[in-house]
């Protein structure tokens, strides 16, 4: 080799070695997402649907009054509130489209459900005067869905209510009280409700539920931390505060309390009930308190220094016992 050809091959491979390391600095992209900047490990967000908005949220919800509906009294909806209206969103419809951009009693919400966690969360979907529009990005953290906002294309996590990749990094979204119950106990309530219509523009099976056998088994589809003290579906109500205290009340613990908790959590009075028929909490606490109903994996993985809520820890079942399936 000529001696002259050895300082170009000493420069050719430096130029190659720099281009490698400029793009081994290229955030990585997911779904058309560049995950950048981050608040989390962006190894942690992994590609759960094929294409953002493969699962279609909605954006123009139609409605049926309570008497046309043609849902069962045992079928679940997520109800809200906002001043003198309410309406019911059937998990079965949630399940195929997890986001409805909607407006109720003159305020912008979002309703969302992660199928994957169980957890139905409502937010207030305005910021600085303007109406954010929520779609399915198909990534997931934690196991947990990642929603999108169209105007800033920020990805933000369902449960920890913010924005964990993009533009909007470290914002919040205000987290509305709604519930979790049957519609025939919804519709009793609230008679004049509206209930979302099976008319929403797409193709579904609602009759169908897409995660058959799920909400019992002890594995899950998307890697996500553990806490194995109880079950990881183990139906739970948490409570949490700006503050990050946070607190469980597994169903299980509920169930041996004799299926009603009163106690004060960070000073604030709470009241925790579960109906083992319907699988279904009721919460009576102050508005500062948010309030998320969800498996217990999903709750550990979020707030790994919760508090969790033990019937009586004389009695407290073996680790064998509490990781039997949720109690039906």
């Amino acid at each position: 080799m000529p001696a002259a050809w050895i300082p170009l091959l000493a420069l050719a491979f430096l130029l190659r070695a720099c281009s490698a390391a400029a793009e081994a600095a290229e955030p990585p992209v997911l779904n058309g997402f560049k995950l950048a900047p981050a608040s989390v490990p962006t190894s942690r967000i992994l590609v759960g649907s094929p294409a953002r908005d493969g699962i279609p949220a909605l954006t123009q919800p139609r409605w049926l009054p309570a008497s046309e509906a043609p849902w069962h009294n045992d079928e679940i909806v997520v109800g809200v509130v906002q001043g003198e209206q309410a309406r019911a969103y059937p998990i079965a419809i949630l399940n195929w489209h997890e986001l409805v951009n909607d407006t109720l009693g003159g305020r912008h919400i979002l309703v969302s459900y992660c199928p994957l966690c169980g957890t139905a969360l409502v937010f207030d979907r305005e910021a600085d005067g303007r109406a954010r529009t929520f779609g399915v990005s198909g990534l997931l953290y934690q196991s947990d869905l990642l929603l999108y906002d169209r105007e800033s294309e920020s990805l933000w996590s369902q449960i920890a209510a913010t924005a964990i990749v993009g533009p909007a990094m470290g914002e919040r979204l205000r987290v509305l009280r709604s519930a979790l119950l049957p519609w025939g106990d919804w519709k009793a309530r609230h008679p004049r409700t509206q209930v979302l219509s099976l008319d929403t523009g797409h193709q579904r099976p609602y009759a169908r539920n897409p995660y058959p056998g799920y909400s019992t088994s002890n594995t899950l589809m998307f890697p996500a931390p553990l806490d194995q003290r109880y079950h990881p579906k183990m139906p739970t109500l948490g409570l949490r505060l700006a503050t990050g205290a946070a607190r469980a009340y597994p169903a299980q613990e509920v169930q041996r309390a004799g299926g009603l908790v009163q106690e004060s959590f960070e000073g604030h009075p709470v009241q925790v009930r579960y109906q083992t028929e319907s699988k279904v909490f009721e919460v009576e606490a102050p508005l500062e308190l948010e309030v998320i109903e969800g498996y217990w994996f999903a709750w550990a993985a979020f707030h790994p220094g919760t508090t969790v809520f033990v019937a009586d820890t004389e009695a407290t079942q073996s680790g064998e016992e509490k990781a039997a399936a949720p109690t039906p």
